[in-house]
């Protein structure tokens, strides 16, 4: 077994900056979990906490059962892929990824056979002979996992190995990442910032906030259940649109006034957060996908709420429209809990953009253009203003 377990795990640095609260975690054996959140939020450092890098100050990490707090890295048996690939540069391919067997002793035979395994694993064969200078940004970074995977060791950690790729080498590397981590059947815990290297990657992903914890799931469980407003506003791509609002009863079912329109909701919306039923008229925060949010005139089923058109970006396959409408929207970066609500106008009549929708490609959009966009209200997410947490 080489499951890895977080329990109550605090850092607080000398200085009594505190990075990491009370982290409970726990990482199946052969799991690939991903740990995501904005920069500073305490992923790099719980990360290596479970490396050994990093004291600990309260709380205990296990590896496998064992209480890890007091052994040095190199008795934990795991293995870490850094950020800047660390590579030697006066070292060839293959003496970069036998260094650690070198190091440990292991005979001539082991270590030529390990390296020649882990090369054809992933496609350097051709390239043992040659120095990191020689390659590509994404062949050196074959190289660091190579040094990793040839001392099998009962756990994996990743600490951002993709960043410093251009964008089409990043979507080819996670890809052979995960494909190889499934290959290996081998514990790993993998830090990034970015959140649909995440939800592509990351058999669970578990999402922080400011040393905080604030969900692990599946990637689609984070994206239709948020925990809460953190969680909604991060994860996904465009980020959910979340307006203040108000629901109150009407004709016997309920409605969501939306700015200067009411719509009524969909039974399925009530009935996934009833909690919208208590204190009716009260602000909440709407959430909204941009995917339940339609041209009016292809959607003529849909309630509909009028719009203003500030941006569109043609993406080939779809455009994403940015439109401004009535409604006091929540601030969307950063820690989404502690920030006001920006009122429209606010900064001197301009109106910017709050709602964000995927459009069809050839969608008649013009900026500055006013119209009204439909909403599928059996998509909308619900969250209690004051705490964040969904009204579920």
């Amino acid at each position: 077994m080489a499951d890895v377990q977080f329990k109550d795990v605090d850092k607080i640095y000398d200085n009594g900056v505190q990075a990491v609260f009370g982290l409970s975690l726990d990482v199946r054996d052969g799991e690939f979990l991903v740990l995501v959140g904005p920069s500073g939020c305490g992923k790099t450092t719980a990360l290596r906490m479970v490396a050994g890098l990093e004291e600990i100050s309260n709380g205990t990490v296990s590896i496998g059962g064992r209480v890890v707090n007091d052994l040095n890295p190199k008795e934990r048996d795991i293995a870490m892929v850094f950020q800047n690939y660390a590579l030697y540069p006066h070292l060839s391919v293959a003496e970069n990824i036998a260094f650690g067997l070198r190091l440990r002793k292991a005979p001539k035979d082991v270590i030529a056979e390990r390296v020649a395994w882990a090369a054809k694993l992933l496609d350097l064969t051709a390239y043992l002979d040659r120095k990191p200078k020689e390659l590509s940004g994404g062949q050196r970074q074959r190289v660091a996992m190579g040094r990793a995977i040839v001392r099998q060791p009962q756990v994996f950690l990743m600490d951002e190995p993709l960043s410093n790729l251009d964008a089409k080498l990043r979507v080819q590397m996670r890809a052979e990442i995960a494909k190889l981590q499934h290959q290996l059947d081998t514990t790993t815990i993998y830090v990034t910032h970015d959140q649909v290297e995440a939800m592509t990657m990351g058999d669970r992903v578990a999402v922080m906030n400011k040393g905080v914890l604030q969900q692990v799931a599946r990637p689609q469980e984070l994206y239709d259940r948020p925990a809460n407003l953190f969680v909604a506003a991060f994860i996904g791509t465009p980020p959910m649109n979340l307006l203040e609002g108000t629901v109150t009863s009407a004709n016997g079912g309920y409605a969501l006034r939306l700015g200067g329109d009411t719509m009524p909701l969909a039974d399925r919306a009530v009935e996934a957060y009833p909690g919208i039923k208590r204190d009716p008229g009260r602000p909440l925060v709407v959430g909204i996908r941009s995917e339940a949010i339609f041209p009016a005139d292809a959607r003529a089923d849909l309630p509909t709420v009028g719009a203003q058109v500030e941006l569109v970006e043609a993406l080939g396959s779809e455009s994403m429209a940015y439109f401004h409408v009535d409604a006091s929207p929540v601030w969307r970066q950063g820690a989404v809990e502690d920030d006001p609500v920006v009122d429209p106008g606010a900064d001197g009549g301009i109106a910017q953009p709050n709602l964000v929708g995927a459009f069809p490609p050839h969608a008649p959009l013009r900026l500055g253009e006013r119209l009204r966009v439909a909403i599928d209200v059996s998509q909308l997410h619900f969250f209690d203003r004051e705490t964040g947490a969904p009204l579920r």
